[in-house]
């Protein structure tokens, strides 16, 4: 009997191709995305957290008055670019003007009553020296008279001398002591009075005197009114929001305009509380402003987060403790700074809408920002306001000092 033969695989139908050679290149396919997914993921491709919920935010500068006035002029409009130190607005200079005439006249008289004061303790002095020289000539007088009085005394009683002489001496005795002890008292009286004038002119000059000092605080005050009836941009910028006009009444303190510094802006991007964990003081950002579209990025960087929610820091607080209670998604601010030399080559302005991208992919960052930046704006065009007003208290004083 015949051994049976072994069973083939009958070949595939012509025109039909093997499927093992699919499954080998889909499986292979599958690894490749898998191993091209864990390396962009380890080497830290692809790690971002995103928002479209980012403004821009700047510093606006608010222009008021230091002093009250009438406006006389308005020298800046809306969307006018300025410098520090240009003048904005001028407020009639016709009250200040004459405060300070006033002060400087009340300096110069304060000089010279100073002045006065210290020409009294020369004449006190010499009052006193002539006090005394009384009292000397009246101790002279009055021992005269005692020695007169003891010998016509003695010739009374002789017969020598009679009695209404005697009492002649003795009134002359009387009429010697009281002028003494008169002369005595007026000498003390002149002492007290150049002590009390001492105390208003000793150890300090004309010059600094507290008198003359307040006078010259008056003076500088008086100035400084004068010189702020010229309102000035505190740094440069562009005027935004101009509110004030010709011949308005204005108080101090009250808005005129304002001046917003485009060069120093930021991005205050507003991420979900889930997006929080991964975000790290010091990562990258990429920005993109719909001003500009996507053929413009900016870049920057996180710089800090807030220290709470935008709710909890509404005017009215969302009250959780109720029992209607839903729980909503909360969003904390992000401030991402940019790179200057982009933004001025692509100004962008506050309020904007941008769309941010940070990348995550490291986080060895600190979560809260550890050190204290400097003051973004910073002016010093206030300085050195007063060193006119030193030159006129100097000019005033030395007018009215005997030299």
């Amino acid at each position: 009997m015949n051994a049976p033969l072994p069973a083939t695989t009958p070949p595939p139908p012509q025109g039909q191709p093997s499927r093992r050679p699919a499954g080998v290149v889909v499986t292979s396919v599958a690894v490749a995305i898998v191993l091209a997914f864990l390396a962009f993921r380890l080497l830290g491709f692809g790690s971002a957290v995103t928002t479209d919920n980012a403004y821009v935010q700047g510093n606006m500068i608010q222009i008021t008055p230091q002093v009250a006035g009438t406006v006389l002029a308005v020298l800046a409009d809306d969307t006018d670019f300025v410098h520090a130190g240009q003048p904005l607005v001028r407020l009639d200079p016709a009250d200040a003007r004459l405060a300070l005439e006033q002060a400087e006249s009340q300096l110069a008289q304060t000089v010279r009553e100073v002045r006065t004061l210290y020409a009294n303790n020369e004449v006190l002095g010499a009052q006193i020296a002539l006090r005394q020289a009384e009292v000397g000539r009246l101790e002279s007088e009055l021992a005269r008279a005692r020695l007169d009085a003891r010998r016509r005394e003695a010739l009374v009683e002789d017969g020598a001398v009679g009695r209404e002489e005697f009492e002649h001496a003795g009134s002359q005795l009387t009429s010697a002591r009281n002028a003494l002890t008169s002369s005595r008292a007026a000498a003390r009286a002149a002492e007290a009075q150049l002590a009390a004038n001492l105390s208003l002119t000793d150890r300090t000059s004309v010059e600094r005197h507290p008198n003359v000092l307040r006078a010259a605080a008056r003076v500088r005050e008086a100035y400084l009114a004068l010189r702020r009836a010229e309102v000035r941009a505190p740094v440069d910028g562009f005027v935004a929001r101009r509110s004030v006009q010709v011949g308005q009444r204005v108080q101090a303190g009250s808005t005129l305009m304002t001046v917003v510094p485009l060069d120093g802006i930021w991005v205050d991007a507003n991420f979900k509380e889930a997006q929080l964990r991964h975000l790290r003081i010091g990562l990258d950002a990429t920005l993109m402003s719909d001003l500009y579209g996507q053929d413009v990025q900016y870049h920057g960087t996180v710089a800090g987060l807030g220290a709470g929610t935008g709710s909890a820091f509404a005017l009215l607080p969302a009250q959780n403790a109720t029992g209607n209670w839903i729980k909503v998604v909360q969003r904390v601010p992000v401030r991402i700074l940019l790179d200057p030399q982009e933004v001025a080559q692509h100004p962008l302005r506050i309020g904007l809408s941008v769309e941010v991208s940070v990348e995550t992919a490291r986080s060895d960052g600190p979560r809260l920002g550890q050190i204290q930046r400097p003051a973004a704006a910073v002016t010093t065009v206030f300085d050195g306001q007063d060193s006119t007003a030193e030159d006129a208290v100097r000019r005033i004083i030395g007018e009215n000092l005997a030299r």
